[in-house]
């Protein structure tokens, strides 16, 4: 019997890093464990721990599966260390198994290293090729790889300059922590799309993907790594080298619509108020007329509710999520695959029959799951479904960490707003368009926009371009 997998109608998570430079915990990989767990919807295919003692010997346990699946108590308690970092993964280059799965590590002139990164570089084919061909032999087929092989190949200018030069060198989004001569190091992007925060536990130094996951720890949010800098976290504090002042930060536009958990703030955003608001702009953009405004869980509820507070349309709950499903599904053969959203969600009947319901997602990217929905909640009774999403349309591929689609998969790359309701069934059909996306967001930062707009920070690659937009 054929398994298959069932290709979900939304942009994949990236991946997710936490780090910890200890002063006083007694158990950094449970801490970092529990930090992991936070971030665990930013990917669910692997999960790695690394840790560093005192004299910066390594540690590493790392495997498929969610973070649940990969730790217990006895392989937390045997990592030890005074130092950790951890990463969960979902694979935007290289291939899903375990031998792509972070943190790597390495040794150097520096000594051990230990890496896990969030993003993806748009030179990293370039880069490998023109080591490979100077006799540098690669392990695995990720990203992260690229990065160790660059500090050793400068290891022998020192810690700052070997930073500093592989900085300059690979193009890209980026989010990284490591661990190096009893340091903890946070590096972020010059554009600043990948968020990285700093946090602090008591007198503990703490790197994370989300705000999260330093509530999930009861840390304390200090602020988030700034475009373009490197911080080096030692037991005489935080260290910064930021060695472009003219970086302009444009965050991924999608964190704050999809990727991030409503409770994180990036960037001095909060992400809960942010949809909050897009759902009332989508409102003011889209109104119709209705008895129940809902929202898709789980990212679709927050601008739900925004949109019900601007309209005064009651707000109420038409879908119910099983807890237990990840977001990937495998199911045994094509009839199954196809009763697969029934199995993730199921309509509420006694809000749904006889209403005319609201739908507000948060983007529709190939539209096989927006159908599904649409009939599922006709199905249990509506008199009318309409469907408002609290994004633009997305009309290009992403190269900066987030598993797209070709174009000629992005539905509305290639339908009009009239046919793409028409094809999902829907009595009507509205987008937020980019200028509201933009009032719901910080209006003192910039965001990467390029999925909505085809305009992107910095260059991506030829050869990829040119596959997906052909495709």
């Amino acid at each position: 019997m054929n398994k298959e997998i069932i290709i979900p109608d939304k942009f994949k998570e990236e991946c997710g890093v936490f780090g910890i430079f200890s002063n006083s915990e007694k158990y950094p990989a449970a801490i970092t464990y529990y930090g992991l767990y936070a971030l665990q919807h930013r990917g669910q295919e692997s999960a790695g721990i690394a840790t560093s003692d005192k004299n910066g010997n390594l540690k590493l346990h790392k495997n498929m599966g969610l973070v649940s699946e990969v730790f217990n108590e006895e392989i937390i308690k045997n990592l030890g260390g005074k130092h950790a970092i951890g990463h969960v993964r979902y694979s935007t280059t290289g291939s899903s198994n375990s031998n792509n799965a972070q943190p790597m590590t390495a040794n150097c002139k520096l000594g051990h290293i230990a890496i896990a990164h969030n993003g993806n570089l748009v030179n990293a084919d370039a880069i490998r090729d023109l080591m490979e061909d100077s006799g540098v032999i690669f392990q695995t087929s990720i990203d992260s790889e690229v990065i160790l092989n660059l500090i050793s190949k400068s290891s022998r200018h020192g810690l700052e300059k070997a930073l500093s030069n592989m900085t300059h060198t690979i193009k890209g989004s980026y989010a990284i922590v490591m661990l190096m001569q009893n340091k903890l190091i946070g590096i972020r992007d010059p554009q600043g799309i990948r968020p990285l925060c700093i946090g602090k536990l008591a007198d503990n130094y703490i790197l994370a993907s989300e705000s999260c996951a330093l509530d999930n720890i009861g840390a304390e949010l200090i602020r988030d790594v700034k475009a373009g800098e490197i911080v080096i976290i030692d037991e005489n504090g935080i260290h910064s080298i930021i060695e472009n002042e003219q970086t302009k930060t444009e965050t991924c536009s999608f964190e704050y619509i999809y990727f991030a958990r409503p409770d994180s703030i990036i960037d001095g955003t909060e992400v809960y108020l942010a949809r909050r608001k897009a759902g009332e702009i989508l409102f003011k953009e889209q109104p119709v007329d209705a008895d129940l405004v809902s929202g898709v869980p789980d990212s679709g509820i927050s601008a739900a509710v925004g949109y019900s507070r601007a309209s005064g349309i009651p707000y109420g709950i038409t879908l119910i999520k099983n807890r237990y499903i990840g977001r990937t599904f495998i199911s045994p053969n094509q009839g199954d695959r196809e009763k697969a959203i029934n199995v993730k969600l199921n309509a509420l009947k006694s809000n749904v029959k006889g209403q005319r319901v609201i739908l507000v997602d948060d983007s529709i990217v190939r539209g096989t799951t927006s159908k599904k929905l649409i009939n599922l909640v006709r199905d249990a009774g509506a008199k009318e479904v309409h469907l408002r999403i609290s994004s633009p349309k997305v009309l290009y591929p992403c190269y900066f960490g987030i598993d797209t689609a070709h174009r000629s998969e992005l539905i509305a790359s290639n339908y009009s707003v009239e046919e793409i309701c028409a094809q999902i069934g829907a009595d009507s059909l509205g987008f937020l368009s980019i200028e509201g996306l933009l009032e719901s967001l910080d209006k003192n930062h910039s965001y990467c926009l390029g999925c909505f707009k085809g305009i992107y920070p910095m260059p991506a690659p030829v050869g990829k371009i040119k596959n997906r937009l052909e495709a």
